[in-house]
């Protein structure tokens, strides 16, 4: 028995040693533990299949890939399960009110299971959106030796000359009801935008979360861009397994990586990219997990001083499976710590700390436009903008390329959920000029906080893109683009000032001074307060009424553990 069997087993021997334990290892025989299984390390491997959605259903296979990389070196690999929904299935109905929650519920299963199997260390392999930041949170919280493995990417489909996504197909919806389509050609957009197995494929929330962990530390390096069905994603996962042995051994835990360095290195590597909104709110999350002290201030500041340099949609022109191609993060990477934008000195799951890791990378490929460079940027600072002002006193998140405009001032046109605005959209009530303001969609409120994705496609595809602004105090999909704004806070439902706007008042959205302003004078904001009502809860029983109980406001990272104590 070496060195790593006899002192990294301080969780599983709990389990599995002594005369007292035979029961225990009686169960584990069946599911096929030999004799000499019960003096190794115990490594639990987290998978997110499921057939619930593409960029899953491949996950069984990297699992068993990663399982193979423990028990070829010295480990035991136990393979289990947790959940996983689909942003683009159930977007624009009521289920999607769980995806948000989703995070939480694999956060608190993976914990679960760990906790009580008394796993010594963990891999865990998230596809879909929701999957990577709860999969760091449970990791945070049981800070035992673990690394991420991202799924993967999927191929783009195609379409005639055009490459597509899912974010095709919404836009399509759109098209569709602006007669710039008709009803064969969506059906062929619907029938050729998802080739197979594998995260969406642009810049939208799942890349850039795997991009994020990846500039934490989480993940070994160049997992965040590769294709989801490729022989270096099978690579990537069995070397994770491997890896996490040595983490044991040298007694690496997660929170030795996600300190508040970085996390400030997953922010520089989101702006860069030109990564989701939701990238906010899911690193807060994190950081909360892991006890460092991240606020949206912290995204102000880095915002400042690093460039947006990726032309990758949605606002962009190239795919992640095009960004595979010339290198994935790497090169961009080291050109962002060659000019001193990242910490060099974090360590990583590797063992090394992030400048080590990149020693090598060479640069991009000459002649590629995909990653400008820092003297040409696409925007000379951060596509998030923290907005803040009498509707958004404790903040709201911007997506501003540039592309779209630097400010907006029009009327509102006011909805209370969701539905009401999309179908506005799509049958014309919506007008140029107009701010389209939906509420009760916050965490609370919704509950779970939806994304917007099919209004905001609605507004592309009726060609509006330039002519109105949408603000909610829900969320946006990473696949979102346009004059937008989300997370306000406090939310509707909590009594933020967007509970009162009315119809017709008029609305600033200031990229350039990072404001949102209600042009209503202050005296008749505070009446309006005064006679607003909270609207019944939608959900008095079940996951959603209990995850509106707890969940802290998006300002926050929308979390469920944080206050427990003012329950």
């Amino acid at each position: 028995m070496s060195d790593i069997d006899k002192d990294h087993r301080s969780f599983s021997s709990q389990v599995v040693d002594g005369m007292e334990r035979a029961p225990s290892r009686a169960m584990l025989r069946a599911v096929g533990f030999a004799d000499d299984d019960f003096g190794k390390p115990q490594i639990g491997i987290a998978s997110t299949w499921s057939m619930v959605t593409p960029c899953n259903m491949h996950i069984n296979r990297l699992a068993d890939d990663a399982a193979r990389g423990v028990d070829g070196n010295g480990g035991k690999a136990v393979v289990f399960n947790t959940i996983t929904i689909s942003d683009g299935i159930s977007m624009g109905t009521e289920g999607m009110k769980y995806s948000l929650v989703s995070r939480e519920v694999i956060a608190d299963s993976i914990e679960t299971v760990v906790g009580c199997q008394g796993f010594d260390g963990l891999v865990a392999i998230g596809g879909c959106d929701k999957n990577m930041p709860g999969c760091l949170i449970g990791v945070a919280r049981l800070n035992r030796p673990a690394i991420f493995v991202y799924g993967g990417t999927i191929l783009p489909g195609c379409h005639g000359e055009k490459k597509l996504d899912i974010v095709s197909v919404f836009e399509a919806v759109g098209a569709r009801a602006n007669d710039r389509i008709d009803d064969a050609e969506l059906r062929r957009i619907e029938a050729q935008a998802i080739p197979g197995p594998g995260s969406c494929g642009g810049m939208y929330t799942a890349n850039t979360m795997a991009s994020a962990i990846e500039a934490l530390g989480m993940s070994l390096p160049g997992s965040s861009a590769q294709a989801a069905i490729s022989r270096d994603k099978q690579l990537d996962s069995e070397r994770a397994g491997a890896q996490v042995l040595k983490l044991l051994e040298r007694g690496i835990r997660p929170l030795d990586i996600m300190t508040q360095e970085a996390f400030e290195n997953a922010i520089t590597v989101v702006i860069a990219l030109g990564g989701s909104t939701n990238a906010v709110l899911h690193l807060l999350a994190m950081a909360d997990a892991s006890g460092v002290d991240l606020t949206l201030d912290d995204f102000t500041r880095i915002g400042k001083r690093v460039p947006l340099l990726a032309d990758l949609k949605p606002s962009g022109r190239y795919a992640m499976a095009e960004l595979v191609e010339i290198g994935g993060i790497q090169p961009l990477m080291k050109t962002l710590l060659d000019a001193g934008l990242l910490h060099g000195d974090c360590l990583t799951v590797t063992g090394k700390s992030l400048a080590e890791n990149l020693a090598d990378v060479a640069p991009y490929p000459q002649g590629q436009d995909m990653i400008r460079s820092l003297d040409h940027p696409i925007k000379k600072d951060s596509h998030l903008v923290i907005l803040r002002g009498n509707l958004a006193p404790e903040g709201a998140v911007a997506k501003i390329t540039g592309k779209e405009g630097l400010r907006f001032t029009g009327k509102a046109r006011v909805f209370d959920c969701e539905e009401l605005a999309l179908k506005a959209i799509l049958d014309g009530t919506v007008q140029k000029g107009e701010v389209i303001v939906i509420r009760y969609e916050g965490p609370k409120g919704g509950p779970g906080m939806r994304e917007m994705l099919s209004p905001t496609s609605a507004v592309m595809g009726k060609g509006l893109a330039k002519d109105v602004a949408l603000i909610t105090d829900g969320r946006f999909s990473g696949g979102t683009h346009g004059f937008v704004v989300g997370h306000i806070t406090p939310e509707a439902y909590t009594g933020g000032t967007l509970a009162i706007v009315e119809a017709g008042d008029s609305i600033t959205i200031d990229a350039e001074s990072a404001e949102i302003i209600l042009h209503v004078p202050h005296d008749e904001i505070r009446d309006r307060l005064a006679r607003w009502r909270r609207p019944a809860p939608r959900y008095t029983k079940g996951v959603l009424a209990k995850y509106a109980k707890l969940v802290s406001s998006a300002s926050e990272g929308a979390v469920t553990d944080r206050n427990l104590d003012n329950l």
